[in-house]
């Protein structure tokens, strides 16, 4: 098999003209001390800004201090990159200042039950999104919304979850990416209403795959590599209960495609979940990944996208070792395979609702006449490529055939088809 290193590359759009001029003028700034980035300020500003004090245990700490040390010495951002990461980071302290507080306010938010979440998770780029939206239409499910997500403190409540005036400064927060980046409106869908990834509720815990997809920030990655991330996992779930203690959820519906490496971790955590794994022909997903890093890295960094400092996330053979692991995980029986579900997006691309009415069957999962319409629907208003088509390079076939020796393995185990 090729060892042969996989070349990446990447294009970046222009930058809309209002932004453009706006860092062109940072650069005779001294932005480094205008906007702040130190982590004992940013500390004491969330403290002051939330009322509170108390972060709770102290297992933040740590990769906070590793976060913040990569991003001032290897993020490289821009003037409006580092207005953008000063808020974020504002806003997930004070997102754990305020867990903390209600905890210690009601501490009989801890007696609530996460009962049997189901989690979609696999490469990203790989229908995960797609699946996730179509299965949050089922009312048995709850899912956290963007919004929640930045601002959990106070709980949501059922009565007023749809008219909470947070509601209105997360959508101008969460669409000001587009504003940033247009192309990124091609990728994703983006709002305050719409449920998002797990790694977006974990950033409070700084501890997640989240901060790898916003900064180039090599260090903080190897970091990541060699935690626990037990804490991370059992964070979130300290979450999700202060989240559904005034606004039920039967069951939760979570997903992120970093849940793939971390599966033994979440039946750790959550020993009733259930596991929806999504399957798409990885070189496509890789492209389209690449692609989706580099728009991420360019909204906040003038910095030209460095691949090989992220060989370990980046390349065909780090992909396919973290397929086959959960091959090897379900071998060596290390998570369980009862609860495991395959998706494929071929499939589901071709025939959404009926590959819908598989998976519950194969879940034991109950698919209500109201649940059923819908998602018809949502799928009737949300037709592929709705936002814009999303361009992405494959590589020449003597690349793509190299790469598809790293993930036949892969493909064969799960029954995977060709997509290119």
């Amino acid at each position: 098999m090729s060892n042969a290193k996989t070349t990446l590359h990447w294009t970046p759009p222009p930058r809309p003209e209002w932004l453009a001029q706006v860092n062109t003028e940072g650069r005779y700034l001294d932005s480094a001390n205008l906007v702040s980035l130190d982590g004992d300020e940013l500390i004491a500003s969330a403290q002051r800004i939330s009322g509170f004090s108390d972060f709770g245990s102290d297992e933040w700490r740590e990769p906070y201090a590793a976060l913040i040390k990569a991003i001032n010495e290897e993020a490289d951002l821009n003037l409006f990159g580092r207005l953008m990461t000063r808020n974020d980071l504002l806003l997930w302290l004070q997102a754990r200042l305020g867990i903390e507080a209600a905890y210690r306010q009601h501490p009989e938010i801890d007696d609530e039950v996460i009962d049997a979440p189901l989690f979609v998770t696999g490469l990203p780029r790989s229908g995960t999104s797609i699946l996730f939206e179509i299965l949050a239409q089922d009312p048995q499910f709850g899912s956290v919304r963007n919004w929640e997500m930045l601002f959990p403190y106070p709980p949501p409540e059922r009565a007023t979850y749809e008219s909470d005036p947070r509601i209105e400064r997360a959508e101008h927060l969460i669409t000001q990416w587009y504003r940033v980046t247009p192309t990124y409106r091609s990728m994703h869908e983006m709002g305050a209403n719409i449920p998002n990834e797990c790694v977006l509720a974990q950033a409070c815990t700084f501890r997640t795959e989240y901060f790898t997809a916003l900064f180039q920030i090599p260090s903080y990655y190897q970091y990541l590599a060699q935690t626990d991330m037990h804490p991370t996992y059992s964070y979130y779930k300290r979450m999700l209960k202060m989240l559904q203690w005034k606004n039920p959820r039967r069951h939760w519906l979570l997903k992120a495609p970093s849940h793939l490496g971390y599966l033994p971790v979440i039946f750790d955590v959550f020993p009733d979940a259930r596991v929806v794994l999504t399957h798409r022909d990885p070189i496509k997903a890789f492209a389209s990944n690449t692609d989706l890093l580099g728009t991420f890295y360019w909204m906040r960094s003038d910095k030209a996208f460095d691949a090989s400092a992220f060989e370990s996330l980046l390349t065909h053979e780090a992909v396919a070792a973290r397929l086959n692991q959960v091959i090897d995980w379900t071998a060596r029986k290390q998570i369980p395979a009862a609860r495991l579900f395959n998706f494929k997006y071929a499939t589901m691309i071709e025939q959404p609702l009926p590959s819908v009415r598989d998976l519950y069957r194969h879940a034991g999962l109950v698919l209500s006449d109201e649940a059923e319409q819908r998602m018809q629907s949502y799928i009737a208003h949300k037709p592929q490529g709705k936002f814009g088509k999303h361009h992405y390079e494959l590589g020449e076939q003597q690349q793509i055939a190299l790469a598809r020796q790293h993930f036949q393995s892969y493909q064969d185990y799960y029954g995977v088809p060709n997509e290119v």
